[in-house]
């Protein structure tokens, strides 16, 4: 991030942009009132399971954003000729969220499922308000 005519640059710190889309994820499937109060106790949340479960989602995020960035195997078009796959670049373990928090793939079903049921809630309500028009209507014809 630039300012305009300045030589200053700032820097994202590591994990701040995870935390950010969670919380826009949140706010997105929430639709809150009043988003600010809503950030508060959405970080109020984030730092009890942090100390509950002694697990920073920030630090987690931070280490997947390194772990696919600075991943080379891409680089590697062959495959080993002796049949070993190549070295791994981290462990499964460190992959999967600790008990509480859910992978990336179970956020986007869960994504995806709210984006259908908004869907169908919002095509239901359309229709009621046709119906509504054209009842109102309907009555407007029938008075004169």
């Amino acid at each position: 991030m630039s300012i305009p005519f300045s030589n200053t640059h700032y820097r994202i710190p590591q994990g701040f942009g995870n935390l950010l889309e969670g919380l826009t994820r949140e706010i997105l499937r929430e639709q809150p009132a009043n988003i600010p109060a809503f950030a508060a106790a959405y970080f109020e949340n984030l730092l009890e399971k942090r100390e509950k479960t002694n697990f920073d989602p920030a630090e987690w995020g931070a280490k997947l954003d390194d772990r696919f960035y600075n991943n080379h195997a891409f680089k590697d078009q062959e495959a080993p000729e002796n049949g070993e796959p190549g070295p791994k670049s981290q462990t499964a373990e460190e992959d999967t969220p600790p008990q509480g928090f859910k992978s990336a793939e179970q956020e986007h079903e869960e994504e995806m499922a709210a984006i259908k049921i908004q869907a169908a809630y919002r095509g239901y309500r359309a229709r009621e308000e046709v119906k509504k028009m054209k009842s109102n209507m309907a009555e407007t014809k029938e008075q004169k």
